[in-house]
């Protein structure tokens, strides 16, 4: 059998397209993602420390320094 070129490159540019689909779609998810990912990461480090400081104040009944 012979390969008629019009025959392969028509779903071949149909994958590409749809490659570059996933593509545009995928990576403002991932960078979305990340970005969340970060935020929530800051606000546990915050909420760890304050359980740390009321974990001290009443275990010691110290007030911490004011930043």
């Amino acid at each position: 059998t012979t390969v008629v070129l019009d025959k392969v490159a028509g779903p071949v540019g149909e994958a590409l397209i749809m490659t570059a689909a996933g593509l545009f779609v995928a990576i403002p998810a991932v960078l979305a993602y990340n970005a969340l990912t970060r935020a929530n990461r800051l606000i546990l480090a915050q909420l760890d420390g304050f359980a740390h400081d009321l974990h001290a104040y009443f275990t010691t009944g110290a007030r911490l320094a004011q930043e």
